[in-house]
């Protein structure tokens, strides 16, 4: 009998010991006790740079279209980035950066083995993937990047896809291997004319059109003025229209309100209901506005990282550093706790 209550009591204190072990484990999860390594970094174009990142929970999750909002350090702004690709075996994500404000020019200076501290996703509602027949994928310089994976997405559903991908020059033309291969027909436009063809996306559209062709879904992925210009030539001929909308955003999860777009006479939450809209519902010049109210601050911002960008750099990277030392010891304590808890009672 006296055997008998010491089995018991040796097994009822290793169903504690695993059950504390396993909290403290799923809290080290809970809070992140990983930060996410960046495996590759390599240059697209002009101030754009496309960033291969450890995070294999969003890798195996994430559908086209979605996004994350990622954050670089404790007080950095969250940003909302397209996930471009993403590989659930290696569990990792692509995503691309346009240069365009301190956070982003900030990212664009990290490089492989370097980490990121925050990355939230997937967000968003996926794109709407079926069967329409000729599709048009229209896409300024970097949304290129957002485009791709829903091109990809809608040619394997039997779509016959037709790519505009426009940019201002010859270095902001990105990825265009991969966008003729997710294609059907493509073309290159760019402002100045120095490749492809020289003319904006409207351009090729209308001439497409003009010709006669029939489109029965339209997908524009790019700056609002582009955006707004495509969907006052497709809307009143009824073709089907959706804009990709990258409204400000702070939580992602339609709490803060940040990323309010109208629909006609409804509000919708970019991050939440979108951020894919039918386009003859957008209000474009509320959401010019909205994306406007922090430009001056931005402009600031961004030129006070220029000045100083070496000594935020060196911050940047000292504070990360810092924090991987810090979440290794608290692994390491755990898995210590766990193989303690095992060996006690082997």
């Amino acid at each position: 009998m006296l055997n008998h209550l010491r089995c018991w009591s040796a097994s009822a204190e290793l169903l504690v010991n695993n059950a504390v072990w396993r909290e403290e484990a799923d809290a080290c999860n809970r809070i992140g006790c990983r930060m996410y390594r960046i495996i590759e970094a390599r240059p697209a174009g002009l101030n754009i740079k496309q960033f291969v990142i450890e995070a294999p929970r969003i890798a195996r999750k994430q559908r086209p279209g979605q996004f994350v909002i990622l954050r670089l350090h404790e007080k950095g702004e969250r940003i909302p980035l397209t996930i471009k690709a993403s590989d659930p075996v290696a569990g990792t994500v692509t995503i691309v950066v346009q240069g365009v404000g301190k956070t982003t020019s900030m990212l664009n200076c990290l490089e492989a083995g370097e980490f990121v501290l925050d990355i939230v996703g997937p967000l968003g509602s996926p794109s709407e993937i079926e069967k329409f027949g000729t599709v048009m994928i229209l896409a300024g310089s970097v949304g290129t990047a957002m485009a791709l994976p829903t091109a990809k997405a809608l040619k394997d559903a039997g779509n016959y896809v037709v790519f505009v991908e426009g940019a201002r020059s010859r270095e902001m033309v990105v990825f265009e291997d991969e966008v003729r291969e997710a294609s059907n027909e493509t073309y290159i436009m760019t402002d100045d004319g120095t490749y492809g063809e020289k003319g904006l996306v409207t351009a090729k559209l209308n001439e497409l059109l003009s010709a006669g062709r029939t489109v029965d879904f339209v997908l524009a992925v790019g700056p609002v003025p582009m955006m707004r210009a495509i969907s006052q030539v497709t809307c009143p001929l009824g073709i089907k229209t959706v804009v990709s909308l990258n409204s400000i955003m702070v939580d992602g999860t339609g709490m803060c309100g940040g990323c309010r777009v109208l629909l006609g006479d409804k509000s919708k939450f970019a991050c939440v209901d979108g951020p894919e809209f039918d386009a003859s519902q957008v209000n474009f010049e509320v959401l010019m506005q909205r994306n406007a109210i922090y430009r001056d601050k931005e402009c600031e911002s961004l030129q006070q990282f220029e000045q100083h960008k070496q000594e935020e750099l060196g911050q940047l990277r000292a504070e990360l550093a810092a924090k991987e030392t810090e979440l290794q010891h608290l692994r390491t304590e755990i898995d210590d706790l766990g193989t303690t808890s095992e060996a006690r009672h082997v």
